[in-house]
């Protein structure tokens, strides 16, 4: 399967199976473009007005040499091993901790209902956090390095417990031969010099919540009581991110239909000084007040063409930084098992309520029909995670055709469910979102090469 497409004056060709890329000139753009239904014959006879017999002759054999060298037309190498890849055995290796379902703001699109998750307002118990990493430790195998997610609602509400959490495993790691990757994921309203100092002694990750420009985020992101929260918290995660070296950090935003010109609140954040940033679609049923529908995605579409130019210009300049839907490796990409499954939700990655219950991931919270176990019982709904085990991209009808489905790997389990009802389906709207971001990443990737080159 070959994906050709043009982006910001480059000629992209994209084998999907071997995931090589190729940026070629007009002739052998075109020549790819006929090569699987015309014999060589037919395609000079097709572009005899605009090349010469001799010059397509050429560019032909390249090609054939490509094949041959497996970079293009590759056959699928996947799918005669899905069987066994449903087959294999799994460990839990991540847990998402619940640790607070509360929260002090009010986000307008919050899946979780301020923190409620369908539920009541409670926040975990350290006898519950360290149940969960007994859990982990259990469950996890021989596999040494394990992922913890401090998450809410907002984690810091109970940051107490998460001190104690972190402290307890920290005891377990030489023991069980194990190493305890933390991450906090937090809104930055209680942010202060005690929390950022112990995050950077023992958090692996963190992830600070703004939308970008201030009447954006203030819109979206008010506190509970109404009030705005932009003034707040920026200093705040100005100063953490440098605390950090710029490092091991995200600020992740949410775009709604109320800034779909959401390239001006990367840049934004990227013009503060950061240079981790993450700027999400919102995900939300069409009757929403602030979700994004079909007819968004065009101008969702140029404002991805004209982010990735303007990183590309800055880049050049040395201002770059990174943009987490723009980052593609071109060399090793993902394992097997994340190409065919991706997130690992419901078998390798689980979420903790804060009373101990286990759910294939935080987006699951709350649909009882989802409830795997608990961590002081372990997981009893066994076919559940069986069911996950088994969604991959290759009984996903929509990944069948689609030249992304090695880069986004099916996509989201509970945005399936919540549009479609069932979890081996795919959420439309952010298909053709990740198509388009694939597309730019490429891009991005072909231009600095290029720059690379010149420079030489």
């Amino acid at each position: 399967m070959v994906h050709q497409y043009k982006n910001n004056g480059y000629n992209i060709v994209l084998d999907v199976n071997s995931g090589s890329v190729h940026v070629v000139d007009d002739m052998v753009y075109d020549i790819i473009e006929q090569y699987e239904n015309h014999s060589l014959d037919e395609i000079i006879e097709l572009l005899e007005n605009k090349y010469p017999e001799s010059d397509v002759r050429e560019a032909y054999n390249e090609i054939e040499q490509l094949k041959e060298d497996g970079q293009l037309f590759t056959e699928d190498i996947y799918e005669n091993y899905i069987d066994a890849f449903k087959d294999r055995p799994t460990v839990v290796k991540a847990l998402c901790l619940h640790i607070a379902h509360d929260c002090n703001l009010a986000c307008r699109y919050c899946f979780a209902e301020e923190g409620e998750y369908k539920g009541h307002r409670e926040l975990m118990s350290a006898k519950v956090g360290k149940a969960a990493l007994d859990f982990l430790v259990a469950n996890s195998g021989n596999r040494h390095n394990l992922e913890v997610d401090f998450f809410g609602g907002e984690p810091t509400m109970n940051f107490g417990v998460v001190k104690e959490v972190v402290e307890y495993g920290r005891s377990l790691e030489e023991k069980h031969n194990k190493h305890f990757r933390f991450t906090l994921t937090t809104n930055g309203v209680l942010l202060n010099d005690e929390i950022m100092e112990f995050a950077n002694k023992e958090m692996d990750n963190v992830v600070l919540s703004v939308d970008g420009r201030k009447e954006i985020h203030d819109y979206m992101r008010p506190t509970r009581n109404g009030k705005p929260s932009y003034d707040l918290i920026m200093p705040k995660f100005i100063r953490f991110a440098e605390s950090r070296h710029q490092q091991k950090y995200y600020v992740r935003g949410t775009f709604t239909n109320r800034n779909l010109d959401f390239s001006k609140d990367v840049l934004h954040l990227a013009d503060l000084g950061f240079e981790q940033i993450s700027m999400e679609p919102v995900v939300g049923q069409p009757e929403e007040p602030y979700a994004i529908q079909e007819k968004d995605l065009p101008q969702i579409f140029d404002e991805y063409d004209r982010l990735a130019k303007e990183m590309i210009k800055r880049e050049k300049a040395g201002k770059g930084f990174n943009f987490f839907h723009f980052m593609i490796d071109l060399t090793g990409g993902p394992c097997v098992a994340k190409r065919l499954s991706g997130c690992g939700s419901g078998t390798e990655y689980l979420a903790v309520t804060p009373w101990g219950d286990l759910y294939p991931c935080h987006q699951f919270v709350g649909e009882e029909k989802f409830l795997l176990g608990n961590v002081f019982d372990g997981i009893k709904r066994t076919d559940i995670c069986d069911e996950f085990r088994s969604c991959n991209v290759y009984t996903k009808k929509k990944c069948k055709d689609c030249f992304a489905r090695f880069y986004c790997s099916g996509g989201c389990p509970a945005n399936s469910y919540n549009f479609h009802g069932t979890i081996d389906d795919s959420y439309d709207l952010s298909c053709d979102m990740e198509r388009k971001r694939v597309e730019c990443a490429i891009m991005i990737k072909a231009a600095l090469a290029d720059t690379e080159g010149e420079e030489e």
